[in-house]
């Protein structure tokens, strides 16, 4: 019987390291990329976090009402993901699309509505002020998203759905999508007149 006891504890203690592994990684990671994010913009270049990075901090992402900060890389491919949201590579034109992790840094989109402020920095320390406009799940089975039908100047976050599910491989997607405050302001202002 104590044999079995200390089986299920030490099975119990796995799955608990490896449940809070992740998010911790995740956190850590976000200190060691504030600080390369710093480099960037102080030399205007790309800053790797760590000697062996494959990626480098883009934009820092924050969501005023949830208190939500995060540092964006580029790229979407798991090993970027697994520290931060990523970056999608985009062409010349088109919507900025960032990609993260449901159970980590993309965690707080369950919270946000219509309306909620979202900020995006660039390297130019410039900040961009969006506000979300729709919210929706998307199954990739049988949907995408057509960029080509968005404003340039969109702003998309992608993450999966559902948030508490246990199945990383599953088909839905969660999109918030939001528009810049400004060309929200010139849309008020033309409908007023």
């Amino acid at each position: 019987m104590s044999r079995l006891l200390l089986m299920l504890i030490g099975c119990s203690a796995t799955a608990l390291m490896f449940g809070l592994w992740i998010p911790f990684k995740a956190l850590v990671a976000q200190e060691l990329l504030t600080l390369a994010w710093a480099e960037s913009q102080a030399r205007q270049t790309e800053a790797r976090p760590w000697p062996w990075a494959d990626t480098w901090p883009v934009a820092r992402l924050d969501i005023p009402e949830l208190g939500a900060s995060m540092i964006v890389l580029e790229g979407v491919h798991g090993e970027s993901l697994a520290f931060g949201p990523g970056r999608v590579p985009a062409g010349a034109e088109g919507p900025v699309i960032l990609a993260g992790h449901r159970d980590t840094h993309f965690k707080p989109l369950q919270f946000l509505a219509p309306g909620n402020e979202l900020r995006l920095q660039g390297k130019d320390q410039h900040w961009q002020r969006y506000r979300v406009t729709d919210i929706r799940v998307v199954d990739s089975r049988t949907e995408s998203i057509d960029t080509h039908a968005l404003d340039a100047d969109t702003l998309l976050l992608v993450t999966c759905y559902p948030f508490d599910s246990m199945d990383a491989r599953g088909p839905l997607r969660y999109v918030v999508e939001a528009s810049p405050v400004y060309a929200l302001e010139q849309k008020d202002t033309v409908a007023a007149l």
